[in-house]
């Protein structure tokens, strides 16, 4: 009895990994729609409100931004696959600590921005001095960080602000504002969230394609030419009268034949002759002869 109930049991547990099917994780819109990763799972109604961390290296190729990490949220599944949201950003921590070092002070904030299509996202940025500085000098650098990053985010959707983040240009625009105020070394964002998503549809305006003038005024003049030549097929043809034979007997008159042009010889310039003056020679004196002492001489007797 016991076997046939142990046999009962197998036929009743299903495998659950034949009943599970693939499904193709995809990016947001603003990322073009690019495939993150494939998951397994039995009921799609699972995977709603799931996140996954990608590498903002695999969605660019670009190397430089291997150090932040991006998390989307899917909310949504068509078919074989699953669509996502963004949810926020944040930096590698191996990467905030090359940027800290001692004898330096680092100023954190938290700032909760509206966008311009009512989504509300929550920003961490921080900047780095090269020496310590006192309070009332971290609490400028504060004001000036808030005010740029509000500013951006009245003016720009979700899709464009988080651009702006990722491209760094908010951490470039705030150092600017920073530096009047005090030398700051560096700007970083370095953690996101997105509270709220937008509710206000906006659509993005597609820059218009400007038609060249030339061809413009090429497309004009084609038709203008059709109608020449049709108030020339309506006049009358004109019979031409034949010539009178004086005129014909009139013999062209020959064209006088040029000489071909012989080049002239080039004349040798003549060397003029330089004529040197007699140089008048020196007396050269003669030694004077030396006086000789005429010996006496004496003969013998």
């Amino acid at each position: 009895m016991a076997k046939a109930r142990s046999r009962t049991a197998a036929r009743k547990i299903k495998d659950r990994w034949r009943s599970k099917n693939w499904y193709n994780i995809l990016a947001p819109p603003s990322f073009d729609n690019i495939s993150i990763a494939d998951t397994l799972t039995d009921d799609p109604d699972n995977l709603i409100n799931r996140v996954t961390e990608v590498s903002l290296q695999d969605l660019t190729n670009d190397f430089r931004k291997s150090h932040i990490t991006i998390h989307f949220k899917i909310n949504k599944i068509s078919e074989s696959n699953a669509h996502t949201e963004f949810v926020g950003h944040s930096l590698t921590s191996d990467y905030l600590r090359r940027m800290i070092r001692r004898r330096r002070s680092k100023i954190e904030g938290v700032y909760d921005v509206t966008t311009k299509d009512g989504a509300i996202v929550r920003i961490k940025p921080f900047a780095t001095t090269d020496k310590r500085i006192q309070n009332s000098q971290r609490r400028v650098v504060r004001e000036a960080m808030k005010k740029t990053i509000y500013d951006l985010g009245k003016t720009t959707t979700l899709s464009e602000f988080v651009k702006y983040i990722l491209d760094g240009k908010i951490g470039s625009d705030i150092y600017k504002n920073c530096r009047k105020l005090y030398p700051v070394k560096r700007i970083e964002i370095f953690k996101t969230e997105v509270i709220s998503q937008p509710t206000i549809i906006i659509e993005e305006k597609k820059p218009k394609k400007k038609e060249e003038p030339k061809e413009l005024e090429k497309k004009e003049e084609k038709p203008k030419k059709k109608e020449e030549t049709k108030e020339k097929a309506k006049e009358p043809i004109k019979k031409e009268e034949p010539e009178k034979p004086e005129e014909k007997e009139e013999k062209p008159k020959k064209k006088e034949e040029k000489k071909p042009k012989v080049p002239k010889k080039k004349e040798k310039p003549v060397a003029k002759k330089v004529t040197k003056k007699p140089v008048a020679k020196k007396e050269t004196k003669k030694p004077a002869a030396k006086k000789t002492s005429a010996k006496k001489t004496t003969k013998k007797n």
